[in-house]
C-alpha cells in the first residue's frame, strides 16, 4: 500500500469558496495538504480568498483560481496552473453543482442545457483533466446527490444531469485503476446550506428532514470526513457511488 497521508499532497477542489467545498479545503489542509480553491464567478472571489486564508492558517498552502468549469479549456487552465505552482496533483474533488426544482412541462431548453452543462459536462471534464495530470495513486471524487436513488418528480433536470456522473465514475475508475487512481462519487442527502433552500418551500423542507435519521438535513460536517477517508485510508474503494444521507434514500 502506498503512502495515504495528506502531508505534501496537492488537491484541487472545485466549487470551493463556500459550504462543503470550503470545509473540504480546510479539512485537507489541517493534515498538511496544499489546496487549489476553485471558484466560478466574481461574487465568489471574496469567500474563496477567505478559504485560502483559512487553509493557510490550518497549516497548508493554497491559492484561489477562477474558472467556468462548463468550459473545458478553463478546466484545463485550472489544472495547468496547479501544476505550474505546485508541480504535482494528487487529489481532485469536484463539489460544483446546480439545482432546479421544476415540472418537466415547465422546463425550458435553456434551463435543461444549463443544468447538464454544470452537473454533467463540468463533472466529466473535471475528471478528465485531473486524470491527465494526476500522480500514481491519486484520488478523484465528485459530489453527486442522493436523489439518484429517489422516485420523485420536479427534479428531472437535477437528478438527470447528476446521473451520468455515476457512469463517468465507473468508467474512469476502470480506466485509471492500473495507475492506482481511485474514482468515486459521494451522494449526500439535502444539505443544510444556502444552496438547498431557494428551490424549496417550508413544507418541502420539513418533508426532506422527515425522511432522514433524527429528522435532520445532512450537515456538511457529516460529509467532509467521508471525503477525507476516501482520499486517505479508503483508497481501496473505487468506482462507487456512496449514499451518505442518514437513510434519506438507499438502494
Amino acid at each position: 500500500m502506498s503512502d495515504q497521508q495528506l502531508k505534501g499532497k496537492v488537491a484541487v477542489v472545485g466549487g470551493a469558496s463556500r459550504n462543503l467545498g470550503s470545509l473540504i479545503c480546510k479539512t485537507l489542509a489541517a493534515e498538511g495538504a496544499s489546496v487549489v480553491v476553485h471558484y466560478n464567478s466574481g461574487t465568489s472571489k471574496g469567500p474563496a480568498e477567505e478559504t485560502v486564508k483559512a487553509v493557510k492558517a490550518a497549516g497548508g498552502d493554497a491559492f484561489a483560481f477562477q474558472a467556468d468549469l462548463t468550459r473545458p479549456a478553463e478546466t484545463a487552465r485550472l489544472f495547468d496552473e496547479t501544476m505550474q505552482r505546485f508541480k504535482r496533483l494528487d487529489i481532485g474533488i469536484n463539489t460544483a453543482g446546480k439545482v432546479l426544482k421544476k415540472p418537466i412541462i415547465a422546463t425550458s431548453e435553456q434551463e435543461y442545457d444549463e443544468m447538464f452543462a454544470v452537473n454533467s459536462k463540468a463533472a466529466y471534464f473535471f475528471i478528465k483533466e485531473a486524470a491527465v495530470r494526476m500522480n500514481q495513486g491519486g484520488k478523484i471524487i465528485t459530489v453527486g446527490t442522493s436523489l439518484l436513488a429517489a422516485f420523485t418528480g420536479l427534479y428531472s433536470t437535477y437528478e438527470g444531469s447528476k446521473a451520468p456522473v455515476e457512469h463517468f465514475t465507473r468508467a474512469a475508475a476502470k480506466e485509471l485503476g492500473s495507475r492506482g487512481i481511485s474514482v468515486n462519487c459521494v451522494a449526500p442527502g439535502p444539505m443544510d446550506t444556502p444552496f438547498f433552500y431557494p428551490a424549496e418551500t417550508p413544507e418541502s423542507i420539513e418533508y426532506h428532514k422527515s425522511q432522514s435519521m433524527n429528522g435532520k438535513l445532512t450537515d456538511i460536517a457529516d460529509i467532509a470526513p467521508i471525503i477525507r477517508f476516501l482520499v486517505t485510508d479508503g483508497w481501496w474503494i473505487t468506482g462507487q457511488t456512496i449514499f451518505a444521507n442518514g437513510g434519506y434514500t438507499t438502494r
